[in-house]
This record gives C-alpha cells, structure tokens and sequence, in this order.
C-alpha cells in the first residue's frame, strides 16, 4: 500500500483486472458472473463494472462509488454491490470482496450443505466454519439484509442457491479464500462419493490452531469434529481395554 492516493488506485485497479482473471481462468465465475471490489482512500469503493467478464476486464473499466454505491465515475457498478458494501460496513478491518460461484462450493450451498466438517487444515485454520446464509434475491437488499448475521464471525460465506463471497484485508487474501473453499468443496465431495469422511478430532484441531501456521484470526473454527466413538461400536478388543482402563481408575492406578 502506497500514501500516494493516485497510486494506491492504480495499484488496485491492477489488482482487481488480476483477481478477475484468476476467477475466470480456474472456473469460478462464466459469462460475466461475479464481481469484485476494494477500498479506496477517502471512503471510496473500486468495483468491478455491470456485464463485463471478469476474465477480459482492464484497468478503465473499473467503477468508482462511494459508500452507498453512487457512481462517482466509470460507468455502472455490479448491480450486486449491495452486498460488498454491506461488508464493508459491518468490517473496518475489510478492505476487499470476492463473489464468485465457485461449482463445487455453490453445489454444496444448492444443496443446504455448509462447509462445516473439520477435514482440511488449512480451511479449518484460515477460515473455520463457511455457514450457508439464507437464500436472498440476488441485486436487492435483501440478500445483504441476510447476510448481515454472519459477516461479523466469518470471512467466506456460501450464499444459498447462488455461489459464494470472500472478504479479507487484502484481494490476495480473498481470492485465495475463494480458491480455498472450491478445493476444500470438491475434495469433501470426493470423500462423501467415496462413503467415508475422516473429521479431524477436537485435540488435532485444538493442536492446529494452537501452532496458527496460517496467520490466521481464528480462534474458534467452530467445524464439526469426530465424534468419540460410541461404546457400543467397539470392537471386543476395545470393549476389554475400556473395562481395563475404567477397572485400573477405581482403583487408584494410572488410567
């Protein structure tokens, strides 16, 4: 970041054209799905404009609103900028938004189905949680109405029947969220294919998050972890070790 405010935007403007050619390039938006956004100094917002594909945008191309959305030149925002300045609002700490529709992932927000297994750590540490908001229609402010809840305690959030929306302190950081719940979608989709899905257990992810090799700000992932597993499923084997264990307890020895 640069305290020169002409150059700040220039920087960002190139950012932004990069953003949406990553977005394109790895299948997370098509057509002129998508938009994306940052702040500017002065209380200003640079967003993607309305109709354009987001793998062909150029840096003139860009829109610049200011806190409502009202075009202070280059044309007409993403008519979805609501939700990007509902964000804004509610995190200071925000300085940039991705919307995308990711396959996988808005397969999994179709469905009813949140991010919400911990099965892959770098999810788990930089993300935690990615909750499904209710379905709101796109363009109005209803779905930001509906987003508001969550945005506080999350920085990725599947939008049902729609795709999904990153935010961050940086673009780098929120396309790279946005690349990670794609992944993360399509790898858990893979192991539910597959008949199995290994959650973490609560003492491997408190480990995780202990070492916090990701700069992450979660504390609390707040996924579902493995279930201990019920008595009743174990094997004999195990049954005999349990009664040992619980036997060698009464009685005062180690457990």
């Amino acid at each position: 970041m640069t305290n020169d405010p002409e150059l700040e935007g220039q920087r960002l403007r190139g950012e932004i054209v990069a953003v949406g050619r990553r977005l394109y390039e790895r299948g997370l938006v098509g057509g002129s799905e998508g938009n994306v956004s940052a702040r500017l100094p002065g209380g200003r917002i640079l967003a993607t404009p309305s109709g354009v594909p987001k793998g062909f945008l150029v840096p003139e191309s860009l829109v610049v609103t200011d806190l409502s959305g009202r075009s202070l030149g280059g044309g007409r925002a993403s008519s979805e900028l609501r939700m990007h300045l509902k964000i804004y609002a509610l995190r200071e700490d925000v300085t940039a938004v991705v919307h995308a529709h990711p396959p996988t992932a808005t397969g999994f927000a179709i469905a009813g189905r949140p991010l919400d297994e911990c099965v892959v750590p770098e999810v788990i540490a930089t993300l935690g949680l990615v909750p499904i908001v209710p379905y709101g229609t796109p363009s109005t402010d209803e779905l930001p109405e509906r987003m508001a809840p969550w945005i506080a305690g999350h920085d990725a959030l599947l939008l049902a029947n729609h795709g999904a929306v990153t935010y961050a302190s940086t673009l780098a950081r929120a396309i790279d969220a946005m690349e990670s719940i794609e992944q993360a979608a399509r790898s858990l989709l893979v192991a539910h294919l597959l008949g199995r899905v290994n959650r973490l257990s609560r003492g491997e992810v408190d480990r995780l998050m202990a070492l916090d090799p990701y700069g992450s700000r979660v504390r609390n992932p707040g996924c579902t972890v493995t279930d201990p597993e019920p008595l009743g499923n174990r094997t004999d084997d195990g049954l005999r070790e349990e009664v040992a264990r619980i036997v060698r307890q009464s009685l005062g020895g180690p457990a």
